[in-house]
């Protein structure tokens, strides 16, 4: 492994965090008309919520206590796998795009099986939620994983998103690809359309209804997680437009990945601000919209190499 380019691309999943949930909440004042909070708002919540102590139900048991750290544990060992500098990753080998979606898919695991233990209705319906979506985003990604599989002929995660542009199909795949990208990253993150991390009423709830037992220490690594989920398919998309070798120009690769998910963050703060949340029977429409898309590129990419 590349020492430097391990160290850039750890510091990049680690900070990036942050300062894209900074950028979105500073994107969204913007439109609002405010100020908004400091950019680095998110670093300073994270370090108030680990001095606090946690408060457990009495009806918790260790399942709910490990599963925040199992949930940020698995996030950071996906982060370390995705290729966010393109065509390099700390942790890369054949097929490691199926560790990757089930490392995440372990994560989710957890998450629903912590907001199931402490036997809250209102948890147990965010938690059905949110498998009910999963189902939708697993195939999409698969779908998409094989468009660029058949494009470039590789087999690893980094490979074959980070070789991807050098393909004659780049130019025709390119933006639906990065479409589908975005749905995906708003459904694992749970931003808008497909829920809404700001919302207090219960019923709307996906994400935030399976968390509102955690407290200190476990809610901090539980909003670090869902911004560094975001942060990985931001960093998917990155990696798919770098026009930049991360071994032959490391910092101009490291450069235009920041520049890109930045600017995938103004993204989502914009559509967050213009665009208002689908109604819980119309996410699975929008989540098949991006196995529909995906669909589509994996068929034309295969007839273009046959």
């Amino acid at each position: 492994m590349n020492f430097p380019l391990g160290l850039a691309h750890a510091a990049l999943a680690l900070g990036m965090p942050v300062l894209m949930v900074g950028l979105i909440n500073r994107v969204k004042a913007l439109w609002a008309g405010r100020k908004g909070p400091p950019l680095l708002q998110l670093g300073w919540d994270l370090l108030r919520l680990l001095r606090k102590q946690p408060v457990f139900s009495s009806v918790a048991t260790p399942v709910f206590r490990a599963g925040a750290w199992a949930v940020l544990a698995a996030s950071l060992l996906a982060a370390m796998i995705a290729p966010m500098l393109g065509s390099f990753a700390p942790l890369e080998f054949h097929h490691d795009f199926i560790f990757f979606a089930y490392t995440l898919g372990f994560a989710r695991l957890f998450l629903m099986l912590s907001a199931l233990d402490v036997g809250s209705a209102f948890e147990g319906m965010g938690a059905a939620r949110e498998a009910s979506f999963s189902a939708f985003v697993e195939p999409a990604f698969f779908l998409l994983i094989g468009t660029a599989s058949v494009a470039t002929g590789y087999t690893s995660f980094a490979a074959l998103i980070g070789h991807l542009h050098e393909s004659d199909l780049f130019r025709w795949l390119a933006l639906p690809l990065v479409g589908v990208l975005f749905i995906l990253l708003q459904a694992e993150a749970s931003r808008v359309p497909v829920d809404d991390p700001l919302t207090h009423l219960e019923l709307t709830m996906v994400h935030e209804v399976m968390i509102l037992d955690h407290s200190g220490p476990e809610l901090a690594a539980m909003q670090y997680a869902a911004a560094l989920k975001m942060t990985l398919y931001a960093g998917l998309i990155a990696a798919l437009l770098n026009p930049f070798d991360p071994l032959d120009a490391p910092l101009a690769c490291v450069a235009a990945s920041l520049a890109i998910m930045a600017c995938v963050a103004v993204a989502v703060g914009c559509v967050e601000s213009l665009v208002a949340r689908l109604r819980m029977r119309q996410v699975p429409h929008y989540l098949m919209l991006a196995s529909a898309v995906a669909a589509l590129c994996l068929g034309g990419a295969g007839w273009w190499v046959s």
